[in-house]
């Protein structure tokens, strides 16, 4: 019985890793494009990053930390578009950006997986309105109960992470398969094809969140 109750919490852990992470949203673009242009181990530690984010949020909503919940539904509107402006500026950054340096060897290029964990991180914080995603994905599969003991959640939590670690190895395992076909001017095309479609989620995110916020207000 104890050994079917941690499977239990360990699959839907996974699960639920997995659905958090595989939406493709501003993150999701952000680790293909550095899977295209850096190589794997960059996109993959973007991922990372994503992944400790969506895990903080898990524990959040785990701890029942309501008071972050409710300012967060306070505050949706403008936490939306202060978001939205963030994704306003990388999606300009990258249409800009030269993409010439992506396609030099590892020798040639000075890896920095901090810096791409961090901005996966960070990405992925920018965007508190996950807690809702989470909230649901708990209450459907049942993951919490009082019953619980500690190593249950350590457990749940634990598999969570995982799961989400497992998408992003995935994502970033075929990506990178298709990544020898591109040159310069491929990448050039994808940096402002990526960076016009950051542009587009973060335009659509500012003026829903301006509009919810002048009619709240």
């Amino acid at each position: 019985m104890q050994m079917e109750l941690i499977l239990y919490i360990l699959l839907r852990g996974l699960l639920i890793g997995i659905l958090v992470s595989a939406p493709m949203g501003p993150i999701g673009v952000l680790c293909i494009q550095r899977t295209l242009n850096k190589g794997r181990w960059a996109g993959f530690y973007t991922g990372i990053g994503a992944a400790f984010s969506d895990v903080f949020y898990c524990l959040l909503t785990g701890l029942g930390l309501s008071f972050i919940i409710d300012f967060i539904e306070t505050n949706q509107s403008l936490l939306q578009v202060l978001g939205s402006i963030v994704l306003l500026f990388f999606g300009l950054y990258l249409i800009k950006k030269n993409p010439a340096g992506a396609l030099k060897t590892p020798k040639d290029r000075k890896m920095n997986y901090t810096q791409d964990f961090v901005t996966g991180f960070l990405f992925t914080f920018s965007n508190p309105l996950i807690l809702f995603l989470i909230i649901g994905l708990f209450t459907r599969f049942n993951f919490l109960s009082p019953d619980y003991q500690y190593y249950h959640y350590i457990i749940g939590f634990s598999s969570i992470f995982a799961g989400a670690l497992l998408w992003w190895f995935i994502v970033t395992f075929f990506v990178n398969k298709v990544r020898s076909h591109f040159n310069v001017r491929s990448m050039w095309l994808i940096n402002r094809i990526i960076g016009i479609l950051i542009l587009i989620m973060s335009l659509f995110g500012f003026i829903m969140g301006l509009k919810d916020y002048i009619i709240a207000h």
